[in-house]
């Protein structure tokens, strides 16, 4: 899903705000899906797990929107870039290390 905001803001030409926001958006999308086929799948839910898998990302969508009405863009979008390096780095060094 991080790799849609790139795309939406290179390729697509939205601001940096609007493609966040859709981006959200998407991977929520995806994601319900997924649930949805999941459901249809297995005979038993960990409902405990999926409420934790659910607040987490509500509570970074409350931080997102806090920092998204008192940072400019470019600041929203260079923090972007440090976390996806990052998250990249994390990968690889378990992938290799832990593999």
């Amino acid at each position: 899903g991080f790799m849609i905001l790139p795309v939406l803001v290179l390729l697509g030409g939205l601001p940096i705000k609007v493609a966040i926001g859709t981006d959200l958006i998407i991977i929520a999308a995806k994601s319900l899906l997924g649930f949805v086929g999941e459901v249809q799948a297995v005979e038993t839910i960990d409902y405990g797990f999926v409420g934790l898998i659910t607040l987490l990302p509500l509570a970074g969508m409350i931080l997102g929107t806090y920092l998204n009405r008192r940072l400019p863009a470019p600041i929203l979008r260079t923090a972007f870039g440090w976390f996806v390096l990052a998250m990249g780095g994390f990968i690889v060094v378990r992938e290799v290390f832990l593999g």
